[in-house]
């Protein structure tokens, strides 16, 4: 336990400088596009008001109340979302083939080392666990002080003041923010259990390659697609028959049991590639 926990430090301090621009980047975009939003409401406010000299009344019967539902149409808004999310997806291969591809291929000394290989994989995707929820923690904390920001600018007899779980609720434009927010804890553990499976399932596959080369493409892009069949197989059945057999509980609890038999077996033959065909 405690070489995998050096492991994870290790790999989280190797990304750390560009996860701290990403952050930085999600903050500043943020903050950005919620103060210019506000501002362009109050503007428009204003010209209503004293120019076309309609009464507070009237303005929010046509342009409605304001709320962090306007911020999320902002591009600049969902941008550093998406921007990260895109940044972890493929730093999930890069982590892998840095250690191949670079300088004195560094993946023979992690090897090497006198712990189990499966840890280095293991650590490996619980880093990229841990980033994606540290951005997820991130995003909380900034939809409270975008809230309050709108408080700030926006008098209270014009806006409506929506809790996180509201705003995700109501959101539509803003699907990233949604999408990384469960608005349940069911919804969290779909999610990210998920994601987490599909990141097993991407690190095998890599293994795939690089135990087998140029076959082991084939190998992995197969493994992946039985996988998700597997996974996804329920689902498919109901689509081909047109009618749903299972009750929503049933359904998950099926999910649940195929979530662990795809993720066992990808940690499985992932073990067994790294301690059989992987040679330093």
């Amino acid at each position: 336990m405690n070489n995998y926990l050096k492991l994870v430090n290790f790999e989280l301090g190797r990304f750390i400088k560009i996860y701290f621009i990403l952050a930085g980047i999600t903050i500043a975009s943020q903050l950005i596009a919620t103060v210019l939003v506000a501002n362009n409401y109050m503007k428009l406010f204003n010209e209503e008001i004293y120019t076309n000299g309609m009464t507070t009344e009237q303005f929010v019967e046509t342009h409605g109340e304001f709320s962090l539902l306007h911020v999320q149409y902002s591009q600049l808004f969902d941008f550093p979302i998406i921007f990260a999310a895109a940044t972890l997806i493929i730093y999930s291969f890069f982590i892998w083939y840095r250690d191949w591809l670079g300088k004195n291929t560094f993946i023979y000394r992690l090897l090497m080392l006198p712990t189990a290989r499966i840890n280095i994989y293991l650590a490996k995707a619980s880093a990229i666990f841990l980033m994606v929820l540290g951005l997820v923690a991130l995003q909380v904390i900034l939809l409270n002080v975008e809230s309050n920001i709108l408080k700030w600018m926006v008098p209270a007899n014009l806006r409506v003041d929506l809790g996180i779980m509201e705003f995700i609720g109501n959101a539509v434009g803003g699907f990233s923010v949604g999408l990384i927010i469960p608005t349940s804890f069911i919804e969290f553990l779909i999610h990210y259990g998920v994601g987490f499976m599909v990141v097993f399932i991407l690190f095998t596959a890599i293994l795939f390659e690089r135990s087998y080369r140029f076959k082991g493409i084939a190998y992995g892009i197969g493994y992946a697609i039985i996988a998700f069949v597997v996974f996804f197989a329920p689902f498919v059945v109901e689509m081909i028959l047109g009618k749903s057999y299972l009750y929503p509980i049933e359904l998950f609890i099926l999910e649940v049991l195929l979530w662990v038999v795809v993720t066992g077996v990808s940690i499985w033959v992932s073990n067994y590639l790294l301690n059989k065909k992987v040679t330093v």
